[in-house]
């Protein structure tokens, strides 16, 4: 397991390098002349383009494109497509980023785009596809948690990397990837736009994330009166035992950064130099995946 994981750490050209291409497409309109991109290799038919079938974005919106196709239509694409030779049909190109531009390209009644041609292997197509989501304007904070987690789990890059080649700091990446380890329902608030990502960092404390949240969205709670609330109940009652105390911010941030590498709800119980360390799983291919991490880094 050890060895796959260093082989996996090992492909494609590095996160940076690769950083360096979709950086040059990742706009869809006008850019100042001191940002705009090296010229396109070639322009390429529309019908000679194929999407990417393990393209991680599956939902286009229909009103942002429409607005993208009016712009190109007036002013054409000034970011060209990063596309490869495609691995099936000679001649033909698959596109490895900027599918959303050759969507409403077709809108806006184009016979051909600009490409920027490169020799991505498989693994740097998936790769640059997950960057290229990561730096979109409209991600919600749970899509973008999960692009880091992507980059983390399918390619082995690390927080600082992905801080360094995103220009991102590594707590942000950190802090984002917490989210993950909240309760399915609070991730479903935080997607539909119902809680907003100060509010589900407060919620990361508590110990009943779910019922807070839902106080939080009944009562139209702030960030910093969630946060109250969190710390405040930051211990379960149970009468049937002792009062536990509460934890200390060490011991929460530590159990935070455990939950964010593993992916998984993590509970650290320190009694001064021994303890318990606790890992939730909510199912057999949970427990896979941490079986799998656990292994490779022995």
């Amino acid at each position: 397991m050890a060895e796959a994981r260093a082989e996996r750490r090992g492909l494609g050209r590095g996160l940076s390098a690769l950083m360096a291409d979709v950086g040059t497409t990742s706009a869809d309109a006008d850019a100042p002349a001191a940002d705009r991109p090296r010229p396109a290799d070639r322009m390429v038919a529309i019908e000679r383009l194929h999407p990417n079938p393990d393209q991680p974005r599956r939902h286009f919106d229909g009103p942002s494109l429409a607005e993208l196709a009016e712009s190109i239509a007036a002013r054409g694409i000034i970011q060209p497509l990063i596309v490869r030779a495609h691995p099936a049909k000679d001649g033909e190109f698959e596109i490895v980023a900027g599918e959303r531009r050759w969507r409403a390209a077709q809108k806006a009644k184009l016979h051909e785009v600009p490409v920027v041609l490169r020799a991505f292997t498989d693994t740097e197509v998936l790769e640059v596809a997950i960057i290229e989501n990561i730096q979109r304007s409209d991600l919600n904070p749970v899509e973008e948690a999960q692009g880091y987690r992507q980059l983390i789990d399918r390619f082995g890059h690390t927080q600082e990397q992905m801080a360094e080649a995103l220009g991102k700091s590594r707590s942000h990446i950190a802090n984002a990837m917490r989210l993950l380890t909240l309760p399915e329902d609070v991730i479903s608030h935080l997607q539909d736009g119902s809680l907003t990502a100060g509010h589900a960092r407060a919620l990361i404390t508590s110990a009943d994330p779910s019922g807070l949240a839902r106080q939080v969205i009944s009562k139209g709670l702030s960030v910093r009166e969630t946060e109250r609330l969190a710390k405040a109940g930051a211990v379960k009652p149970n009468l049937d035992r002792a009062p536990i105390a509460e934890k200390d911010a060490d011991t929460r941030a530590l159990e935070a950064d455990l939950s964010a590498a593993l992916g998984l709800k993590v509970s650290v119980d320190d009694k001064g130099g021994s303890g318990v360390v606790a890992i939730r799983y909510r199912s057999l291919e949970e427990l896979d995946d941490l079986c799998a991490k656990l292994s490779a880094v022995r």
